[in-house]
């Protein structure tokens, strides 16, 4: 089982990013995805989630209207389309998958800097 995240990097303010999250090693379309950021110093936060179908999502109030969950069940792929960044979402970000058992990639890195 695999859920390798990739597409961090160093944004400027009110830059953007995507991240995804690779899956590989079990039946990615039964399996709820979810995003999570740990910033330094600070517990991880769920960041959105997203249903299985993709048919229900649900957003921390600190990214509502900025950052959209969805996920492509062909591709085992969830995505995180982050718009107008600010310096207080730079965190390592972490992609989870839940079912029956829960797994976590190893997270990328996002610095939101000018």
């Amino acid at each position: 089982v695999q859920l390798v995240e990739s597409g961090g990097g160093l944004v400027q303010p009110g830059g953007s990013l995507r991240l995804s999250c690779a899956a590989s090693g079990f039946t990615f379309s039964t399996y709820g995805m979810s995003w999570h950021r740990q910033a330094p110093g600070k517990e991880r936060e769920l960041v959105a989630s997203i249903s299985s179908n993709g048919g229900t999502t649900n957003y921390a109030d600190s990214v509502k209207g900025r950052f959209t969950i969805s996920r492509d069940n062909v591709k085992s792929t969830a995505y995180l389309q982050m718009n107008s960044l600010k310096p207080e979402d730079t965190a390592v970000y972490y992609c989870k998958a839940t079912f029956w058992v829960t797994y976590w990639g190893k997270g990328t890195l996002v610095t939101v800097s000018s």
